[in-house]
């Protein structure tokens, strides 16, 4: 794989992570019935879904951010994780008769972010301050 080519795959990972997370905050910062529903389900209305929606807002923007792309992907992966751990056990895949799509989303934005965070792995690690810089 080229440099260039590279970089269009790392580029490419970053949108549709970002977009992802940035088209679903509509829904939760509005209200909308179904972020409502969910975030009703588990307990968390309405503080849990616009602490999530903040937080997904702040991974979206630094994994854009190439300087930064390591700690949104791995804030990103972390809530994804979240969101299908509770779809699994809490919601169900299908939510609403959505045909599961809101998992597929969250598989989607885990699975870019996941290869983000595996890309960026140096750059993480070196913000952990009792680990020798890696090279």
């Amino acid at each position: 794989m080229t440099y260039t080519q590279f970089n269009i795959l790392v580029w490419a990972l970053r949108l549709v992570a970002a977009i992802i997370m940035l088209q679903t905050l509509f829904f939760k910062f509005t209200a909308a019935p179904e972020s409502v529903y969910i975030f009703t389900k588990l307990g968390m209305e309405p503080w849990g879904r616009i602490g999530i929606g903040s937080m997904e807002l702040i991974a979206a923007i630094l994994i854009i951010i190439p300087r930064t792309t390591g700690i949104g992907a791995l804030i990103a992966v972390g809530l994804m994780a979240g969101a299908m751990f509770f779809h699994l056990t809490k919601l169900g895949i299908v939510v609403q008769n959505d045909g599961g799509q809101l998992f597929i989303l969250a598989a989607v934005v885990f699975t870019s972010s996941a290869i983000l965070l595996y890309i960026f792995r140096k750059e993480v690690l070196n913000l952990v301050p009792f680990l020798p810089p890696t090279k």
